[in-house]
């Protein structure tokens, strides 16, 4: 009996799933049934052109699977057309004879899925660390000239370095990322103060500052600075039905807006992957009301607020950019599977 329930459970989710998948596409008002991309373009802002959702861009190409984590290439001039015929709209590159040219330009680069030099800046400097995750980083026990401060251009000592690396991160412990569903730590978001290169081994070891966001103080950490991919997937939802919340908006902000980042209570463990885009809601806020002498409080429901892009992912913690936003994005603000 529990298999045959099992199943019937099983059926009917995949058809509810099945059921959101079929749901017509729905062309953006005066979507263009030619376009010819543009340096600049990106493939967020051609899936604008021609969609009222753009994160349903993979359906408008009929993509699969593997093609949407290895995505089409795109390149500027190329030009897309949109096809209106029976069924599901769809779109296709139309294929064009460019003029060959006697003088040497620089290679064109397909179109990314995002601004990237909006997210490039958080690819590195935005940190999710475990409790005890600053435990054996090297820290800084001295600045040249017996400083309190430090900027660009000092140098300063630090601990034990065991590993070497070419670029290190200069960190300070911040808030610690608690799930508000749970109560659980999840995580300690490290503040970015700047970035060094190592000048001289041994204990202390020195490294002189390159770029510095922040004041550096003796007892801040270093970490090895991560490698800077833009992911170029295609923006897409997640195949699962996830929920979370927004915990935390990046530089300590309690609002934010369109192309701001916000961390959000999922991840990877989550079925949350690179490209993925949630739906923003704005929580209800409570409203009490007072009839015949008696109060009663109502909770008005969450409300679509916007959409948000999913760019780095950790275990139980993710990053998002923010693509669009009627009202201000909050902490505590919902996220889901549009």
């Amino acid at each position: 009996m529990r298999r045959i329930i099992s199943a019937l459970l099983f059926s009917i989710s995949s058809t509810l799933a099945l059921a959101q998948a079929a749901q017509p596409l729905q062309l953006a008002e005066g979507a263009p049934d030619r376009y010819i991309v543009a340096p600049g373009d990106t493939l967020w802002s051609i899936a604008s052109k021609f969609l009222k959702d753009p994160y349903r861009w993979a359906d408008l190409w009929k993509l699969n699977a593997d093609e949407i984590k290895n995505p089409q290439r795109i390149y500027p001039g190329q030009v897309i057309s949109l096809e209106k015929g029976a069924g599901q709209p769809r779109l296709k590159l139309a294929t064009i004879n460019v003029p060959r040219r006697e003088y040497v330009e620089s290679m064109v680069k397909e179109i990314p899925a995002i601004e990237p030099q909006v997210i490039e800046p958080f690819l590195s400097e935005p940190r999710v660390i475990d409790a005890n995750g600053f435990d054996n980083a090297p820290r800084i026990v001295a600045i040249e000239g017996n400083r309190v401060l430090s900027g660009s251009g000092d140098t300063i000592y630090t601990t034990e370095v065991k590993d070497q690396h070419k670029l290190w991160q200069i960190f300070r412990p911040g808030k610690a990322l608690v799930d508000p569903d749970t109560g659980d730590t999840l995580g300690v978001e490290a503040v970015f103060l700047g970035n060094a290169r190592q000048t001289g081994s041994g204990v202390p070891a020195s490294f002189k500052i390159g770029i510095s966001r922040m004041e550096i103080l003796t007892n801040d950490r270093l970490l090895p600075a991560p490698r800077q991919d833009v992911p170029s997937y295609i923006p897409r939802p997640p195949e699962k039905k996830i929920t979370g919340r927004v915990l935390s908006i990046y530089a300590g902000v309690n609002f934010s807006g369109p192309q701001s980042i916000v961390t959000i209570n999922r991840g990877k463990n989550d079925g949350l992957e690179l490209g993925h885009v949630l739906a923003a809601d704005v929580a209800g806020i409570s409203i009490p009301n007072r009839f015949e002498g008696i109060r009663t409080d109502y909770k008005l429901p969450d409300s679509r607020n916007g959409l948000v892009y999913v760019f780095r992912v950790y275990d139980r913690i993710s990053y998002a950019l923010v693509m669009n936003a009627v009202q201000p994005v909050a902490v505590g603000d919902t996220v889901h599977t549009p």
